[in-house]
């Protein structure tokens, strides 16, 4: 399966209307699309940085469905103001031991690693991370996605409460810090959001 992102870097005081029209607006429109998933929305009502993403059944329907997605991404950065990065990844792994409720939140970790060690990192967060994960208080489910001929991964870590996020923190740091260098992953940027919309609705494939 696939997935398209579009992180927006936009104005505080427009994230619960940017909310609003992803939640009204976007979701309706896209989910029509042939091959379309679902959709979730990130939100830092600190920062004004949101994240987007679509799934797609795969690569074809997400190329598909470029045109038709646009209008809706435009309307949802005029919204929110600032700038925006569209990225198009495939989803390495998704491990999910319930669905988020209202209040969820998750932390975001980017990475990067050797294009040839993509495939033993991905596992490596199956066989090694994902278990441990599962132990935590309120984790909901763990996503990898990848750019597999540029070595660029992301995962997302979601909890049902901020509490339980931060109660998390000391096994993100040892992933930052020790266990993804000992697999040649570099942590390049972490961040954590609101779980604003979670219909992504992506399959268990760990």
């Amino acid at each position: 399966m696939y997935a398209r992102s579009t992180t927006i870097r936009g104005n505080t005081r427009a994230v619960e209307e940017g909310i609003a029209v992803v939640r009204t607006e976007d979701m309706p429109a896209v989910r029509q699309l042939d091959g379309c998933i679902g959709l979730s929305m990130l939100a830092d009502r600190e920062s004004g940085r949101c994240i987007v993403t679509t799934s797609w059944r795969d690569e074809a329907a997400m190329r598909a469905s470029e045109d038709a997605v646009r209008a809706s991404q435009q309307r949802t950065i005029e919204v929110l103001g600032g700038t925006s990065q569209v990225d198009e990844w495939e989803i390495a792994a998704m491990h999910r031991v319930h669905d988020s409720h209202h209040g969820a939140c998750s932390r975001v970790t980017w990475t990067r690693t050797a294009p040839e060690d993509v495939d033993k990192a991905v596992d490596a967060v199956r066989l090694s991370l994902m278990p441990k994960l599962d132990d935590l208080p309120g984790f909901c489910s763990v996503s990898v996605m990848v750019r597999r001929s540029e070595g660029i991964g992301v995962a997302t870590v979601s909890y049902d409460s901020w509490s339980d996020l931060e109660e998390a923190a000391e096994g993100a740091r040892e992933f930052r810090e020790e266990f993804g260098p000992s697999l040649g992953i570099e942590v390049t940027d972490t961040a954590e959001f609101d779980l604003s919309i979670a219909e992504l609705r992506v399959p268990e494939s760990s």
